[in-house]
């Protein structure tokens, strides 16, 4: 008996080990998804809706948590951007490419833009189907929403919009900037849209994560994404 009296307590030791073990587990993986993004600069924390989602405020976490890219490689912060100030090194580490709106050799501020961008706002660019950022946001009120975005488009694309609660936008259209009358090819990245209503996603109040997918084609550009409570919830 007290043989087996002893194995029985040493059994459900290890049980509550494991368990312990599995649940500190699932506690940092949680806190990991949920991670607000915040530096020097932006301190808000969560970022705010109804208002706008600053794209390059994804959340912290790494690749497969807060993010998912195609490559390894910031193709803009430390890359196309060799500057050692803030917009220039701007997550420089993390894969998720980014840069920011320059007004030199008429790039960002051309006659060829259909909505004027702000100067020096940063972005995500370099977008490839598949690709994926996290966003913890405060939302103030229940109900549905309007979405909109800043954005370039180099050919027709398509985003869309996750929520914790499971509602999703589906596949959102987003319409092509392309110009062929631009003699410069490069700037057909950089022909800046406003589109107020792309799509609806109904969202709950309080604290939740959003996920921004690339759909088809990539080649666009994100500045932010714009969310207005509809008036009429019929």
């Amino acid at each position: 008996m007290i043989k087996k009296s002893y194995f029985l307590v040493i059994g459900v030791l290890l049980v509550f080990c494991i368990y312990g073990i599995v649940s500190c587990r699932s506690y940092v993986t949680d806190k990991s998804l949920v991670k607000v993004y915040s530096d020097s600069v932006f301190i808000k924390g969560e970022q705010i809706i109804p208002g706008k989602i600053e794209c390059e405020y994804y959340n912290l976490g790494g690749e497969g948590i807060a993010y998912h890219d195609t490559d390894s490689v910031n193709s803009g912060s430390g890359a196309l951007n060799k500057g050692k100030d803030y917009l220039s090194t701007f997550r420089t580490q993390e894969a998720v490419d980014i840069s920011y709106t320059k007004f030199s050799n008429n790039g960002d501020n051309s006659e060829f833009n259909l909505v004027q961008p702000k100067k020096g706002q940063l972005y995500i660019g370099w977008t490839e189907p598949g690709e994926w950022m996290k966003y913890t946001v405060k939302v103030k009120t229940s109900g549905i929403y309007v979405i909109g975005i800043m954005y370039t488009a180099n050919g027709n694309g398509q985003i869309s919009l996750d929520a914790d609660n499971g509602n999703t936008t589906g596949p959102m259209d987003i319409l092509s900037t392309n110009n062929p009358n631009d003699p410069f090819d490069w700037r057909q990245w950089h022909h800046w849209n406003y589109l107020d209503s792309i799509g609806k996603i109904e969202l709950q109040k309080g604290i939740q994560t959003l996920t921004l997918r690339t759909g088809v084609n990539g080649n666009m550009n994100y500045d932010f994404l714009s969310f207005t409570l509809l008036d009429n919830q019929q």
